[in-house]
């Protein structure tokens, strides 16, 4: 039976990230130490041959798959950006300890909104929807071999939504450069929309260690 496979890849590491703070929509650029650490993954493992490289329209996205895939001209899809953390923005947990916002919304459920952000529903929503349009048009279009270069809240909401075995999303964390080999079976798709997670990616961390 023909299957098709996709590779998700978290991007590189930013200023933000290193400096603990929530960068959703800011568009920060790779650091310089991101591009040396994605350099090294590369001189340590291959990323996959793959047909088609979509990504978030983030530099830090674009950056890291022209790193990744340097071969592959890239599919900029929008639904594929990061969390909106609206007032949030480039804060660290620490400077909102006492903001009550904040407050609620790490204990708030699915339908809690971040002040001039999104909730976490209208994140789901978004990004499952921009995951079900590209596996669909790559099974009608027999792309069989695919890569998704997003970030981390992106990719393990896919995984936590889509993946088998099935697992929360914080079972499906990953460094910076690295992600998860997955393998769609068309009848299963159509059937409950699950894929089965195969590996990690770039090839399997835990076989290399």
């Amino acid at each position: 039976m023909k299957s098709y496979t996709v590779y998700l890849f978290r991007h590189g590491l930013t200023k933000g990230n290193l400096n603990a703070q929530y960068i959703g929509h800011t568009d920060y650029p790779l650091s310089t130490f991101g591009i040396e650490e994605l350099k090294k993954i590369r001189t340590k493992h291959n990323y996959p041959e793959v047909e088609t490289v979509f990504v978030s329209p983030l530099k830090r996205a674009v950056q890291s798959a022209d790193i990744m895939f340097p071969k592959n001209n890239k599919v900029v899809i929008d639904n594929l950006i990061e969390y909106n953390f609206g007032e949030f923005e480039e804060c660290t947990a620490e400077d909102l300890k006492d903001n009550e916002d904040f407050k609620a919304w790490l204990h708030g459920d699915m339908y809690t909104r971040v002040p001039f952000g999104e909730s976490n529903a209208e994140f789901v929503q978004r990004v499952c929807k921009a995951f079900e349009q590209i596996v669909n048009g790559c099974v009608s279009t027999g792309t069989q071999s695919f890569a998704i270069v997003a970030h981390a809240g992106v990719i393990m909401t896919i995984l936590s939504c889509y993946g088998l075995p099935e697992a929360p999303m914080a079972h499906w964390q990953m460094d910076a450069g690295y992600g998860f080999k997955l393998r769609i079976t068309p009848s299963l798709w159509m059937q409950s929309n699950k894929l089965e997670v195969v590996d990690t990616a770039p090839e399997s961390m835990m076989k290399d260690e």
